[in-house]
């Protein structure tokens, strides 16, 4: 992985940037933007940060394309009007959140481009197509009815649908999700439940397999909204190009302490891997909280845990090329910032303030990697 700086003083912004490039296959970036003048208002930090965008987009890769992009907000609901007018033919899948970014600004934006893929996009999906592979991006799908545990089912359902369409199924082709949730300390339990009944019916169970997946803390602009869920799915891959990671030594099987996600999934390329890490926190192999109250001792046994789970997947932290990093209390920033300078000096990396699912987590992140491969029984990326 090839790290860089980039900075526009047009825009009064900056970003951290993984490049992944093999002679003659796609080129991946994964990008992190924030601004630097952070005393604007939100209007201008919004157009000074998508200048940066397209400014990086159109003089430094200029033959990539954005495939996605997360709005991390402070405000959502004051935000929300102004960012979606700004978003009008905007070519790619995008997810939106209210967790703000913990260096003071009001909107920061993670973003992965590639290079020599198509683009398909429908009303209700953002297809990236190469080389036989569709990848199937879904984001910001919410719902304003009914509890927070019906909302979950309703989401699912409505994915599922979705899929459908496409020819694919949850259970065979979903690799990622993320599930943004209002107030989790008291609406978790909704969100936990619905998700274990409907796997159930759709097949994905402790003895099978689940998905990897991020359940934190968010806010969408409508209070009525209690969940958002963006997904990623697969086509056209064989299944034993997937593998599930456990890193039994670190950790223990989700669904032994009834939740059910998958610590992380490694999709085997012919040319490359790429390696998806769930939100991870301090925690053991009996599924016990590490380290209560001590911040920094969490974020030690957390990158303990993920270097774990890089490990099975072939991967190490020199691979990553994007990094969340979630923090309950935004009085720790300043702290675990240095910390993740020091040990991840170079990767794209954001912090954003976000509750974890136990109250006793200070700190989660979650991270994807990417590392060469040369597996001829595998189709190239």
């Amino acid at each position: 992985m090839k790290y860089t700086h980039f900075t526009s003083d047009l825009y009064n912004a900056d970003a951290l940037v993984a490049r992944f490039a093999l002679n003659g296959k796609p080129t991946e970036y994964h990008v992190m933007f924030q601004v630097t003048r952070r005393n604007m208002s939100f209007a201008e930090q919004l157009n000074h940060i998508q200048g940066a965008f397209k400014e990086f987009n159109t003089t430094r890769i200029t033959s990539a394309k954005p495939v996605f992009v997360r709005y991390f907000l402070s405000d959502a609901h004051n935000q929300i009007e102004l960012l979606q007018k700004s978003l009008n033919n905007t070519p790619c899948a995008v997810s939106i959140v209210e967790q703000a970014p913990l260096n003071g600004a009001k909107v920061a934006i993670w973003c992965i481009f590639q290079t020599d893929v198509e683009i398909e996009s429908s009303h209700d999906a953002f297809i990236v197509k190469h080389n036989g592979y569709s990848h199937i991006w879904n984001t910001y799908l919410h719902s304003s009815q009914g509890t927070t545990e019906e909302q979950t089912r309703k989401l699912f359902s409505d994915y599922i649908e979705v899929l459908r369409k496409h020819n694919v199924s949850l259970a065979d082709n979903c690799m990622r999700t993320w599930l943004f949730v209002q107030n989790i300390d008291t609406n978790y339990g909704g969100v936990v439940k619905a998700r274990r009944e409907f796997f159930e019916k759709e097949g994905l169970k402790s003895d099978t397999h689940y998905i990897a997946s991020t359940g934190i803390g968010g806010r969408h602009a409508d209070p009525k909204c209690t969940v958002i869920l963006d997904a990623y799915a697969l086509k056209g891959f064989k299944p034993e190009q997937i593998q599930y990671l456990m890193a039994k030594d670190n950790l223990n099987r989700t669904s032994e302490y009834g939740v059910t996600f998958e610590r992380g999934t490694t999709v085997h390329y012919g040319d490359r891997n790429h390696v998806i890490i769930s939100g991870t926190a301090s925690i053991n192999n009996k599924g016990e909280v590490v380290y209560q109250g001590d911040v920094n001792k969490q974020a030690d046994r957390m990158l303990e845990n993920v270097e774990a789970l890089l490990t099975e997947g072939g991967a190490t932290l020199s691979d990553l090329a994007s990094v969340v990093i979630y923090l309950r209390d935004y009085a720790d920033y300043a702290t675990i910032k240095a910390w993740a300078d020091y040990r991840l000096p170079d990767v794209p990396k954001i912090f954003v303030q976000a509750a974890v699912c136990r109250h006793d987590w200070l700190i989660e992140m979650e991270c994807t990697a990417i590392v060469e491969s040369n597996n001829s029984d595998f189709s190239d990326f």
